[in-house]
Order: structure tokens, then sequence, then C-alpha cells
């Protein structure tokens, strides 16, 4: 089919519509960073004043924001080694062994991204509360990895396909063992994929609502948990700043994954991830 060459008018038309539309879904994140400055009491936008009074309010030592940033910290560290441990090893098992019912097991590891949250989070809470483990920020991570893993997961599978198995092959032809066939090659060339993974798993986690919601007590308050509190009675400002480090954290998130990936692919090219000297 022959194409029709594209006019100025075209050139035009097709930039204004992306601003437009750019603008439109950034508009929202623009008012949330410019209102998080704002010095007055009551969130208005945009500001009459500007200062980082909540961004201080925010992590003052000793403070509920402070101590609920530490918490999803941990949480989120915690739920990122359980993902990678679990994203590994069902990812290897899938992408490179031959399960008994494949699709029905790779169906299952996806499950928890197609069944609502707050029913994993039902569910949850009636599996540790008679364990006494409410509020445990164990619990509330192993609860976040029901969420996280699949992720992991499907990271994992995806950078797995793409690595050429006739490296490993090969190695292994040459009396390597499977330990350091996946020490010296697999692991090397899946690390974009790891960094990915480790990355989404936190962001999931930090960002989770629903299962901390319903693992948290009075005590023990992520940092969404610890928001929806502040906005269910009154409006705090200082919701604003920590909407704002959200902002931040995964635009950073997404700007390191990119940038190893970038790395990873400049590396594979150049022949550099794979091991010059013997392998032993």
């Amino acid at each position: 089919m022959m194409e029709l060459p594209a006019t100025r008018a075209g050139h035009i038309g097709r930039g204004l519509s992306a601003t437009a539309i750019l603008l439109f879904l950034a508009m929202p994140i623009v008012i949330i960073l410019v209102t998080s400055f704002g010095a007055d009491g009551i969130g208005t936008f945009p500001p009459k004043e500007y200062s980082t009074r909540w961004y201080e309010q925010m992590t003052a030592p000793g403070s509920d924001w402070a101590t609920s940033i530490a918490l999803s910290s941990l949480v989120a560290a915690l739920t990122t080694v359980f993902s990678l441990v679990l994203g590994v090893t069902a990812a290897t098992a899938l992408a490179r062994g031959r399960l008994p019912l494949h699709a029905a097991v790779y169906g299952l590891v996806l499950a928890p991204l197609l069944i609502p949250q707050v029913v994993i989070a039902l569910g949850l809470f009636l599996f540790f509360e008679p364990a006494g483990m409410l509020g445990s920020p164990l619990a509330i991570a192993l609860g976040h990895t029901v969420l996280a893993a699949p992720i992991a997961i499907l990271i994992m599978i995806s950078t797995l396909k793409g690595i050429d198995e006739r490296l490993e092959d090969a190695a292994a032809s040459m009396g390597a063992s499977r330990m350091t066939i996946a020490r010296r090659i697999t692991f090397p060339l899946a690390t974009p994929g790891l960094i990915a993974a480790a990355v989404f798993s936190f962001i999931t986690s930090f960002d989770e609502f629903f299962i901390a919601q319903f693992m948290s007590t009075p005590d023990t308050r992520t940092l969404p948990v610890l928001v929806f509190n502040a906005l269910q009675f009154d409006v705090d400002p200082t919701v604003t700043a920590v909407s704002a480090v959200l902002i931040a954290l995964a635009i950073l998130a997404l700007a390191l994954v990119a940038l190893v990936r970038k790395l990873g692919g400049h590396r594979t090219s150049q022949g550099g991830v794979l091991p010059t000297e013997p392998l032993t």
C-alpha cells in the first residue's frame, strides 16, 4: 500500500496533539509537585507563598511520617529479596524447564495480578491474624511478595528467554558445572533483568495500600496507610510532600531501569559480560 507523503500541517497537528496529551497526563503530577512547596495549611493551587515546611515536617525525627517511611522501606527491602528469590527460581523453571501443565502453572503465577487486591488482602488477614502476626514487617512483606513476585517472575522470564542458550550449552560441553554456568554466564547476562525486577518489586511494595491496610496496626502503619488516614478526616498538606517524594522515587526507578538496560545492551554487544578466562 502506497503511503501518502506527510505534510507540514500534518507534522504540526501530530506534534500539538502529542503535546496536549502529555500535558493532560502530567497535569496532576505538576499540581502535586507545585502544591507541595506551598506555605499555607490547606494545600491550595497555585500557592500564594512557597516554603519547604511540609518536607521538613515529613522528615522530622520521631514523627509519624518518618516512622512510616522507615517501615515502608524495610518492608519493601524484604519484599524485594523474597520476590527475587521466587522470581529467579520460578522463571528458570518456566523458561528453561519442561514442566507438566506449563500453561496452568503460568496462569497460577499471574493469578495475583488478576485477582482484586482487596480479596488477596482479606485472605492474608485471615491467614496471619490467628498467628498473631498482624503488624509484623515480615508478615506485611510476605503479603506484598504475593503481588511483587509475579512481576519479578515475568521480568525474569523475558530476560532468560533473551539469553542465547547456546552460550550455556557451549560452557557445559567444556565441562562447566551448572553453578559455574549460572555464576559466570547466566547471571551476568541477566543482570539488567535482575535489577529491573528488584526495582519494580521495591516500588510495588512501597506503594501498596490494601494489604498493608489489612495487615497494619495502630503502631505499625506503612506510608500509603498513613497517607490514607491523613486524608480520611482532614486534609494534611504534608501528604503533598509525601506524594512528591513518591513521584520522584518512581521517576528515579524508571530512569535506573532504563540506564541499566542500556548499559547491559552495550556490554552484551561489546562482549564485555562474557568471561575471557577458563570457566572453572
